[in-house]
Protein backbone atom coordinates (compact mmCIF):
# COMPACT_ATOMS: atom_id res chain seq x y z
CA UNK A 1 0.00 0.00 0.00
CA UNK A 2 2.88 2.34 0.75
CA UNK A 3 4.55 2.16 -2.43
CA UNK A 4 1.42 2.22 -4.20
CA UNK A 5 0.68 5.90 -2.45
CA UNK A 6 4.37 7.31 -3.20
CA UNK A 7 3.92 5.97 -6.97
CA UNK A 8 0.32 7.86 -7.00
CA UNK A 9 1.52 11.00 -5.10
CA UNK A 10 4.57 11.20 -7.33
CA UNK A 11 2.22 11.04 -10.27
CA UNK A 12 0.41 13.92 -9.05
CA UNK A 13 2.97 16.30 -8.17
CA UNK A 14 4.00 15.62 -11.61
CA UNK A 15 0.46 17.05 -13.14
CA UNK A 16 0.64 19.73 -10.77
CA UNK A 17 3.71 20.63 -12.34
CA UNK A 18 2.57 20.49 -15.97
CA UNK A 19 -0.54 22.33 -14.71
CA UNK A 20 1.65 24.86 -13.18
CA UNK A 21 3.77 25.23 -16.70
CA UNK A 22 0.62 25.53 -18.90
CA UNK A 23 -1.01 28.06 -16.29
CA UNK A 24 2.60 30.24 -16.77
CA UNK A 25 2.37 29.92 -20.71
CA UNK A 26 -1.32 31.17 -20.59
CA UNK A 27 -0.46 33.80 -18.41
CA UNK A 28 2.97 34.91 -20.12
CA UNK A 29 2.19 34.04 -23.57
CA UNK A 30 3.94 35.72 -26.54
CA UNK A 31 1.55 38.88 -27.58
CA UNK A 32 -1.18 37.69 -25.38
CA UNK A 33 -1.94 35.27 -28.23
CA UNK A 34 -1.61 31.74 -26.29
CA UNK A 35 -4.36 29.12 -26.26
CA UNK A 36 -5.40 30.13 -29.72
CA UNK A 37 -6.46 34.34 -28.59
CA UNK A 38 -6.08 37.66 -26.79
CA UNK A 39 -6.48 37.11 -22.74
CA UNK A 40 -7.99 39.46 -20.86
CA UNK A 41 -5.79 40.82 -17.74
CA UNK A 42 -7.86 39.36 -14.77
CA UNK A 43 -7.36 36.05 -16.61
CA UNK A 44 -3.41 36.31 -17.29
CA UNK A 45 -3.05 37.29 -13.32
CA UNK A 46 -5.58 34.33 -12.28
CA UNK A 47 -3.00 32.47 -14.02
CA UNK A 48 -0.39 33.94 -12.60
CA UNK A 49 -1.68 32.70 -8.90
CA UNK A 50 -2.64 29.42 -10.31
CA UNK A 51 0.72 29.07 -10.92
CA UNK A 52 2.27 29.58 -7.28
CA UNK A 53 -1.23 27.48 -5.98
CA UNK A 54 0.39 24.33 -8.18
CA UNK A 55 4.03 24.70 -7.28
CA UNK A 56 3.42 24.98 -3.77
CA UNK A 57 0.88 22.16 -3.99
CA UNK A 58 3.15 20.09 -6.16
CA UNK A 59 6.28 20.35 -3.39
CA UNK A 60 3.72 19.46 -0.76
CA UNK A 61 2.54 16.27 -2.72
CA UNK A 62 6.25 15.50 -4.00
CA UNK A 63 7.29 15.89 -0.32
CA UNK A 64 4.48 13.07 0.41
CA UNK A 65 5.69 11.07 -2.20
CA UNK A 66 9.28 10.79 -1.33
CA UNK A 67 7.97 10.00 2.58
CA UNK A 68 5.72 7.36 0.64
CA UNK A 69 8.23 5.54 -2.04
CA UNK A 70 10.72 2.77 -1.11
CA UNK A 71 13.46 5.24 -3.04
CA UNK A 72 13.72 9.15 -3.85
CA UNK A 73 15.21 7.89 -7.25
CA UNK A 74 11.34 6.28 -7.45
CA UNK A 75 9.58 9.14 -6.43
CA UNK A 76 12.27 11.37 -8.62
CA UNK A 77 11.31 9.27 -11.89
CA UNK A 78 7.73 8.67 -11.70
CA UNK A 79 7.36 12.68 -10.99
CA UNK A 80 9.40 13.81 -14.22
CA UNK A 81 7.51 10.85 -16.07
CA UNK A 82 4.17 12.42 -15.19
CA UNK A 83 5.64 15.95 -15.62
CA UNK A 84 6.24 15.04 -19.66
CA UNK A 85 3.23 12.68 -19.75
CA UNK A 86 1.43 15.53 -18.51
CA UNK A 87 2.32 18.14 -20.21
CA UNK A 88 2.04 16.67 -23.60
CA UNK A 89 -1.30 16.24 -22.89
CA UNK A 90 -2.11 20.05 -21.48
CA UNK A 91 -0.01 21.05 -24.75
CA UNK A 92 -1.96 19.12 -27.14
CA UNK A 93 -5.51 20.11 -25.15
CA UNK A 94 -4.54 23.88 -24.81
CA UNK A 95 -1.95 25.19 -27.29
CA UNK A 96 -2.96 22.67 -30.30
CA UNK A 97 0.67 20.95 -29.94
CA UNK A 98 1.43 18.25 -32.47
CA UNK A 99 3.13 14.64 -31.30
CA UNK A 100 5.67 13.41 -33.21
CA UNK A 101 6.55 9.83 -33.68
CA UNK A 102 9.85 10.11 -31.61
CA UNK A 103 7.54 11.88 -28.83
CA UNK A 104 5.89 7.94 -28.79
CA UNK A 105 9.17 6.54 -28.62
CA UNK A 106 10.46 8.65 -25.88
CA UNK A 107 7.13 7.93 -24.13
CA UNK A 108 7.05 4.43 -24.48
CA UNK A 109 11.11 4.22 -23.13
CA UNK A 110 9.53 5.96 -20.28
CA UNK A 111 6.66 3.73 -19.96
CA UNK A 112 8.73 0.84 -19.92
CA UNK A 113 11.53 2.42 -17.50
CA UNK A 114 8.69 2.74 -14.82
CA UNK A 115 7.34 -0.70 -14.95
CA UNK A 116 10.75 -2.27 -14.54
CA UNK A 117 11.52 0.70 -11.41
CA UNK A 118 8.37 -0.42 -9.65
CA UNK A 119 7.94 -4.10 -10.49
CA UNK A 120 11.72 -5.01 -9.78
CA UNK A 121 12.13 -6.27 -6.43
CA UNK A 122 13.93 -4.16 -3.74
CA UNK A 123 17.95 -5.73 -3.20
CA UNK A 124 18.94 -5.83 0.66
CA UNK A 125 22.44 -4.70 0.93
CA UNK A 126 23.74 -6.36 4.07
CA UNK A 127 26.46 -4.23 5.66
CA UNK A 128 29.11 -6.18 7.76
CA UNK A 129 29.45 -5.79 11.39
CA UNK A 130 32.41 -3.70 12.72
CA UNK A 131 34.66 -5.91 14.95
CA UNK A 132 35.50 -5.66 18.22
CA UNK A 133 38.83 -5.74 19.70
Amino acid sequence: MRAGAGAAAAAAAGSLGAAAAAAAKLALGAGGEAAGGPLPVLLRLSCVGLVFVCNAVMWAVFTKALRLSSSSAAASVTTTASNFISSAILGKLLFRETWTALWWVGLTMTVCGLMLLHTAAPQLVQVPAEKKE
